[in-house]
């Protein structure tokens, strides 16, 4: 695979084959409705980048960095994220399908009514890990430190939490579907008996 380096500018409905953007500053810049194909990103910072509606497919992103980077109601299919150092990722409405992410750390990932398939998270921190309303089919978290999880309204198959030091989960009853270990149910009983109305007291 033979990549062209470009240098940008992103644009609104843009059409990216096969490129590679090196070591940029893309900040501010606007690529709604764009799609990009087996391409790759390296290096960059995405400050406030609009990916809104966006589609990307067959592509690496490897060390980005970015207070804000905007992806709501986007595409992911087959992409690798890497490294990369992200504040709040309002990713809220998406569509993410065999989506990997190793190492790196995000602080808030709105994931709310987005719709996963065959996620991986790999060795990340993660902040805040929203994903209330959303539709989540094979999830699972190796190594992961995750410090707030909201479940509220999910619907989950086939995930796996039992790779993630969670802190904290909101929204419990979410937690429907997924599979967690001994010691995770200890650390939540006291949130699953509050959801459950179960009052616990002395032996009598």
């Amino acid at each position: 695979m033979e990549l062209t380096d470009v240098a940008g500018p992103l644009e609104p409905g843009g059409d990216h084959d096969l490129e590679r953007f090196a070591g940029l500053d893309l900040s501010g810049q606007d690529s709604s409705d764009a799609r990009f194909t087996e391409c790759v990103l390296e290096d960059c910072t995405v400050d406030d980048v609009h990916l809104d509606d966006a589609r990307l497919v067959d592509c690496t992103l490897t060390r980005l960095h970015a207070g804000t980077l905007h992806a709501p109601a986007s595409t992911w299919q087959d992409v690798v994220v890497r490294d990369c150092r992200l504040g709040a990722v309002p990713w809220f409405g998406a569509e993410l399908t065999r989506v990997e992410v190793h190492g790196g750390k995000l602080d808030y990932v709105n994931l709310r009514d987005a719709e996963l398939t065959d996620v991986g998270l790999d060795g990340c921190v993660v902040g805040e890990l929203d994903l209330a309303g959303a539709r989540v089919t094979r999830l699972v978290l190796r190594g992961c430190t995750v410090r707030r999880l909201d479940v509220t309204r999910a619907t989950l198959r086939d995930v796996d939490l039992r790779g993630a030091d969670l802190s904290r989960v909101d929204g419990i009853g979410g937690l429907a579907g997924a599979t967690i270990t001994e010691e995770q149910l200890l650390d939540l009983a006291p949130a699953l008996a509050g959801h459950l109305g179960l009052t616990v007291g002395p032996p009598r």
